[in-house]
């Protein structure tokens, strides 16, 4: 391995010729102060004399001599042929880290907004690799080979424009793609000019709401919702409007009758999150005519529509939208892997210009690489054979939980075969405080999010939302144990 392999970034150093303090003796105060901040790591390696000298201006022996100083008092260990360390064991312990003088003070909450104080309160579910956490896939068996060997190609000889920038709607081929698999698998009718690349979805409803929301807008959001949704709403400035969902997903009719005219609807019909349930045909149709009749946009987050068990898959709103009132979002966080952090969204035609805009002002473009990488393993088939292995694995593991479940709860605890999606929704009696079960589950090492908890009122019902994606049978059994303990 080469000596430069293990250099870190040396910290900020300077000297002054015109000080009363020797030039060595800087030096040496200097490198100490930082060792013993913490500034200068164990293990870290320091630059040779040669060069340091030559970045301070100054000659190679009064850094030997500064470095002789350290040597001798323990703050650097020299190697022969390797260079200069930090040891593991140093001589002092690390001064306090230094005060401003006066009276500590709290900082005032004046300093942050409104915005910011909100996103600050707001509680956050990641997915957590745990057993039953909703939303993580299966990570196992995902072809990181493939995966690795496409980006490998990309970065062996990459494109000079992937080094210095990219188009803030995102590397064109993958827009392509995505255009290609989406009319395929999901009928929904776009040019790759309406695919915008993001970093996840989230990112995307945070665009739509910058561009469409003013102050006190109204915007009607699915009750029980995914929290997260509500909160980029609300600090956007709308007035969301909780709108009850049922079997047939969101009602319109309720909703008509809590705000005659929003501004944006915000809906997940392929498979409602967190109940599950699927937007009826007519249903869709009654959202889309009063989108038209009182000029409002409609949000759809497709998120994990790719998982289907039962029946035919319902077609995306975005297709059945003859108006241009559907903004189509999805993400590869389900299909592949949370860490990849791309996103996208397919924007209508007179909305485009604007949504470029202020993606480029947020962050300009996603990178570049993964991008490129992406686009490999849609078009040269790895997505679709990925996505069709899933596909059964995980109706498997549906079918295994809820034999699990119906094997230690029999009817105390209601547990539904779902037709489409990655969790369950396990109801419990209306007195339960599921809050509290799931709080002693994660105590217990199992991830289940109390249903309440995404309701902006008063919860209409209770349970616990069960991811069986990520989970093998025997972690499912042992997890399953482990809830049955609890309740």
């Amino acid at each position: 391995m080469p000596k430069h392999a293990r250099d870190l970034p040396f910290p900020a150093l300077a000297v002054d010729p015109a000080a009363s303090r020797p030039l060595h003796r800087q030096i040496y105060f200097a490198i100490r102060e930082a060792i013993l901040e913490g500034r200068l790591k164990p293990g870290a390696r320091l630059p040779a004399t040669r060069a340091l000298a030559s970045d301070l201006c100054v000659s190679r022996n009064t850094v030997m001599a500064a470095f002789e100083q350290l040597r001798a008092e323990g703050y650097i260990d020299g190697r022969v042929g390797a260079g200069s360390f930090i040891p593991t064991n140093l001589p002092d312990e690390a001064p306090p880290r230094r005060r401003p003088p006066g009276p500590a003070r709290a900082a005032s909450p004046r300093r942050i907004s409104a915005r910011g104080a909100m996103l600050v309160g707001l509680r956050h579910h990641g997915s957590r690799p745990r057993p039953f956490s909703p939303g993580l896939p299966e990570l196992e068996q995902f072809p990181f080979r493939d995966w690795a060997r496409l980006l490998a190609r990309r970065w062996r000889r990459p494109h000079r424009a992937f080094l210095v920038g990219g188009e803030p709607g995102g590397y064109r081929p993958l827009c392509e793609a995505i255009a290609d698999y989406l009319a395929m698998a999901r009928a929904v009718f776009c040019r790759a000019d309406q695919v915008i690349i993001t970093s996840g979805a989230q990112q995307a409803l945070d665009l739509a709401a910058r561009v469409l929301i003013d102050p006190d807008d109204p915007v009607w959001m699915e009750e029980p919702g995914y929290p997260p949704t509500s909160a980029v709403l609300r600090a956007a400035g709308a007035r969301v409007v909780p709108v009850p969902v049922d079997d047939e997903g969101l009602s319109v009719i309720a909703g008509r009758a809590l705000e005659p005219a929003p501004r944006l609807v915000c809906v997940s019909p392929s498979h409602q999150y967190p109940l599950g349930v699927t937007m009826s045909l007519k249903r869709r149709l009654e959202l889309l005519e009063c989108a038209r009749a009182i000029d409002g946009m409609v949000i759809e987050d497709d998120y994990d529509s790719e998982y289907r068990y039962a029946g035919r898959p319902l077609a995306a709103l975005q297709g059945l939208d003859g108006d241009g009132r559907v903004i189509y979002l999805g993400t590869m966080s389900k299909v592949m892997f949370p860490g990849l952090r791309i996103g996208y969204m397919v924007v209508p035609e007179h909305l485009v210009d604007a949504f470029l805009a202020v993606r480029a002002m947020v962050d300009a473009h996603p990178s570049s690489i993964a991008q490129a990488a992406l686009a490999d393993f849609i078009t040269e088939g790895f997505l679709g054979a990925h996505i069709r292995r899933m596909r059964q694995l995980y109706a498997e593991r549906q079918a295994a939980l809820i034999e699990a479940f119906h094997t230690r709860f029999g009817e105390r605890l209601a547990l539904a075969p779902a037709a489409a999606g990655m969790h369950l929704v396990a109801r419990l009696a209306p007195s339960s405080d599921d809050r509290r079960v799931a709080r002693r589950a994660a105590e217990a090492g199992v991830e289940t999010p109390a249903l309440s908890y995404y309701y902006q009122g008063p919860p209409a019902a209770r349970g616990l939302l069960l991811g069986y994606a990520g989970v093998n049978q025997r972690a499912t059994e042992r997890a399953a144990d482990r809830l049955s303990e609890i309740l």
